[in-house]
């Protein structure tokens, strides 16, 4: 695997999202990435109990947030070459594509799912 370098554009699959950040740090295992778009917002409820709605806790999952930074195993960064949308456009079209496959879906996972992102979107888009 090609050792990537600090300042360079990267997608990074951080729990279940996907972002397009730059590299701020390297670390022995994992890389340091500034959030600057949102490709895939992240699945809700349990990471352990994938698409299960019958858990303890359903968990209403944010994206990371714009210049946030997330620790991310070496494996799960790839370098971008693409132009980098704007942040808040990015998140817009990933819950936008997040809703239409969730609307498909009929499943009681799906239908929290849904009503985790309505509240989401509240505060996402003030």
């Amino acid at each position: 695997m090609t050792e990537l370098h600090v300042g360079e554009k990267v997608t990074a699959i951080y729990k279940t999202g996907k972002y397009i950040g730059e590299i701020t740090e390297i670390r022995p295992q994992h890389y340091l990435v500034k959030v600057l778009a949102v490709l895939k917002h992240p699945m809700q409820g349990d990471l352990h109990n994938p698409k299960d709605a019958n858990v303890l806790f359903f968990h209403e999952r944010r994206a990371l947030s714009y210049r946030e930074q997330a620790n991310v195993p070496k494996q799960m960064v790839k370098t971008f070459a693409n132009q980098i949308p704007e942040y808040q456009a990015s998140l817009k079209e990933a819950i936008e594509k997040m809703k239409k496959e969730l609307t498909d879906d009929s499943s009681e996972w799906a239908l929290r799912s849904l009503k985790n992102i309505e509240t989401l979107e509240k505060d996402y888009f003030k």
